[in-house]
């Protein structure tokens, strides 16, 4: 399988999509995620799901940067349609997205390099393993912006670090790196800069050689351990962004990043 999944013939890809033998890399070709790359992603990811020869997946990103999470220029254009139009992308593909990974039945390895930020840090712990580079940078960013979480981090980040760290680093959205990421739980181990891809294809083989049955088996009773809601935690996410998405504080969070200038909130 080689496939370039994009929004249209004459645009560059979005997603790609390819086999090496029986595991899958996925690579998501823009720093940002817009419309057209959740749903070249969320394609990627159903097919690669529904094919039996494949026994392992490798979620990565390109041109040094995992994903950065949501492009706010599209947002802030959606955003002049009201908030609810906006934010109904949550529901409607982010939710199915982390849905999808999540129920990946083999072994999910994640690279990430460079930027892995707000939705981006979402779609990075729905993987098994993480290989992290040096000069990796982690942050949730949502409250930058005044918005709270999606893509599932408001439980994949506490059940990942405990909810007193998960709590502080939503609130004062601190950045942090591949030493603390690897400290914490986040990262399975750290490599070179430019090097967490070969890392976790070398990984990925190894899955793939090992009992597929048993990892499948493995992977179900995990998610049973510390399973939450998962449908419900998603609705509440898009809820409280919707609610969110209404206020001053958003609108002109989101204008001030564009501008490059320092948000005022006043807490509404």
């Amino acid at each position: 399988m080689g496939i370039d999944i994009t929004a249209g013939e004459a645009e560059p890809p979005r997603v790609v999509s390819r086999r090496e033998g029986d595991v899958a890399v996925i690579e998501l070709c823009r720093p940002s995620v817009d419309a057209p790359t959740r749903r070249a992603l969320l394609a990627a990811v159903r097919e690669v799901a529904a094919a039996e020869a494949v026994r392992a997946v490798v979620l990565a990103g390109s041109g040094g940067a995992f994903c950065r999470g949501q492009d706010l220029k599209e947002h802030a254009a959606a955003l002049r349609g009201g908030a609810q139009e906006a934010f109904s992308c949550v529901e409607r593909e982010y939710n199915p997205l982390v849905t999808a990974l999540l129920a990946v039945e083999v072994p999910l390895v994640v690279a990430v390099e460079g930027a892995c930020v707000g939705a981006g840090l979402g779609l990075a712990l729905t993987g098994d393993v993480r290989v992290v580079a040096e000069g990796a940078t982690f942050a949730t960013a949502f409250a930058g912006v005044g918005l709270a979480a999606d893509s599932g981090l408001s439980v994949s980040l506490a059940r990942a670090v405990g909810p007193s760290r998960a709590a502080g680093l939503f609130l004062l959205g601190d950045r942090f790196g591949a030493a603390e990421a690897l400290a914490w739980g986040l990262a399975h181990r750290v490599v070179a800069r430019g090097a967490a891809l070969e890392e976790s294809l070398a990984l990925a083989r190894e899955l793939a050689r090992g009992p597929t049955a048993a990892f499948r088996e493995v992977k179900a009773l995990l998610r049973e351990a510390a399973e939450p809601d998962w449908p419900a935690a998603l609705a509440r996410e898009a809820a409280a962004q919707t609610r969110l998405g209404a206020t001053g504080d958003h609108a002109g969070a989101v204008a001030a990043f564009l501008a490059r200038e320092r948000p005022a909130f006043r807490g509404r």
